[in-house]
């Protein structure tokens, strides 16, 4: 059964983890004890006979062959690479997880889809069900060494419900070599597409949804599969255990404590227990440990996936949601926040501190700027205030009409801009543009002002407009007249131009 913990480091505070050190079941202890004492046990068999055993020549030769030892035993990449290959493990153990397949999502479309109060609607929801948690019960006994133990065979699950003694005559009169664990998803296909055909699936979405909800849950049984089938690479599995055997192994002779009446450097002291090696062995052992134990979570070691829980878990919420809870509702009523204008759901008095904490709004509503710091910038120059600026390049863009008083500028870039404008806009009509023309309420033989007459902006530029259709000709529309102010500079550079390319032609 699966080690939690959690509740335990729900809060951090003075020695937190240090309480878990305690616990046995699922621990380092029970993992490593055997490996500790064993090393333990060769240590002091070699530190013996170092000191009582050998003679005196033999000594300084066994001395020779500890510093030998323990020079070069450094040069074992051990942290590197039992580093990458727990990583590695460690997230091949969770994304195992992530495959498990459970049939909430499923449930929920079947009791959403399949419709019929009565004895077939029902037996055609709980078979469906039922197709899916054979699926999950076939591939967790193919990987799992808990769930081949509870069904080792066909007939088990035969006599557990999981399947109809037809079922499994056609089960084994399927010819096929491979693991048929997906013999229950097409049973589950075939069912549903009849389900439709009888109009209890009342229409093809709904169908749809139910198959992809399928897809999904198959999906998860196919990938317990493979990653039962491909395994880490043994070459790796390999090296790294080898690392870890023969760092330690150079450890048993390179630690040993020297004579200090020899003078070899750094044996200075003498000890019988080496308590730094033994820590070293403690988290790189220890380390490797994790690995073999995540490997393959569908074991039966402490820490492992609990299989068989979730086979008993998953059947019968499954059969509850579309058997029992399908169409049962509760009568609908008016909550309890029906009229308030700010739902919030009280607080117990543990949690009542809560309440006076302001809701976060982002991480800069705090930030205060200095009142200068606030204030717009002119760009390129012009004076005055920015909203002028703002409305003086706004009325370059206005039309001119023909009262203009005395004084102002009259539009030649202006009446070039504007009918380029006009041209660029297709829906706009000659009836519509004409009075937006500084030159429509000139009199007779008077200079256009609005540089109609320019070259540049001659009809011969531009594709003849069709006349429009014969008819009531429509009154002109009116239009104000808005003075233009004095000659000014050109317009900021954050505003797009009107024109673009044509503009700087035309200037």
């Amino acid at each position: 059964m699966t080690v939690t913990y959690t509740a335990r480091v729900a809060n951090a505070r003075f020695g937190g983890f240090s309480q878990l050190l305690l616990l046995w079941r699922g621990s380092i202890y029970k993992l490593l004890w055997r490996e500790l004492l064993c090393f333990l046990g060769l240590y002091m068999a070699l530190s013996a006979t170092y000191r009582f055993v050998l003679t005196d020549e033999q000594k300084r030769y066994f001395e020779k062959i500890v510093i030998y030892c323990d020079q070069y035993a450094s040069l074992i990449p051990v942290s590197f690479v039992l580093g990458f290959y727990v990583t590695l493990v460690v997230n091949r153990w969770w994304d195992q997880y992530l495959c498990m397949p459970l049939p909430d999502a499923l449930m929920c479309v079947v009791a959403g889809t399949v419709h019929g109060r009565d004895e077939r609607g029902r037996l055609y929801r709980r078979t469906l069900m039922r197709y899916a948690g054979l699926s999950a019960v076939l591939i967790l006994r193919s990987v799992s060494t808990a769930v081949f133990k509870r069904f080792p065979t066909i007939d088990h699950v035969v006599e557990a419900g999981f399947m109809t003694r037809e079922e499994r005559k056609k089960f084994e009169n399927l010819n096929s070599s491979y693991n048929k664990y997906w013999v229950p998803f097409v049973w589950f296909s075939n069912l549903a597409a009849q389900a439709r055909r009888e109009g209890r699936i009342r229409d093809n979405s709904a169908f749809k949804l139910l198959l992809e909800e399928l897809t999904a849950f198959r999906g998860k049984c196919g990938m317990l599969f493979h990653y039962d089938w491909i395994s880490v690479p043994l070459v790796y599995t390999q090296v790294v255990t080898i690392a870890v055997y023969s760092y330690f192994l150079a450890c048993l002779i390179g630690r040993q404590f020297l004579d200090p009446a020899q003078g070899y450097k750094g044996h200075s002291l003498d000890l019988c227990v080496p308590i730094f090696t033994l820590l070293q062995f403690f988290f790189y052992a220890g380390w490797l440990k994790v690995a073999e134990q995540l490997i393959n979570p569908f074991g039966e070691d402490d820490d492992d996936f609990e299989t068989n829980f979730l086979i008993d878990r998953n059947f019968q919420v499954s059969m509850l949601a579309v058997d029992e809870m399908y169409d049962d509702l509760a009568m609908l009523e008016k909550d309890l926040y029906w009229d308030a204008t700010e739902a919030r759901a009280p607080y117990t008095a543990a949690t009542a501190f809560l309440m006076q904490q302001p809701s976060f709004q982002g991480s800069t509503f705090d930030i205060t700027l200095a009142k200068e710091d606030m204030q717009f910038q002119r760009l390129d120059g012009v004076d005055g205030p920015l909203s002028e600026a703002h409305g003086d390049f706004l009325q370059r863009l206005l039309p001119v009409g023909a009262g203009v008083a005395a004084g102002v500028v009259p539009g030649g870039l202006l009446g070039r801009r504007l009918s380029l404008l006009r041209r660029k806009n297709s829906c706009v009509s000659e009836a519509s543009t004409a009075p937006s023309c500084a030159c429509a309420g000139a009199p007779d033989g008077a200079a256009p002002e609005c540089g109609c007459g320019d070259p540049l902006l001659d009809t011969g530029l531009r594709e003849p407009e069709p006349e429009p259709p014969a008819g009531p000709e429509l009154p002109a529309e009116p239009f104000t007249t808005v003075p233009m102010p004095a000659p000014r500079g050109p317009a900021p550079p954050w505003l797009p131009s009107p024109i673009g390319e044509e503009e700087e032609s035309l200037a």
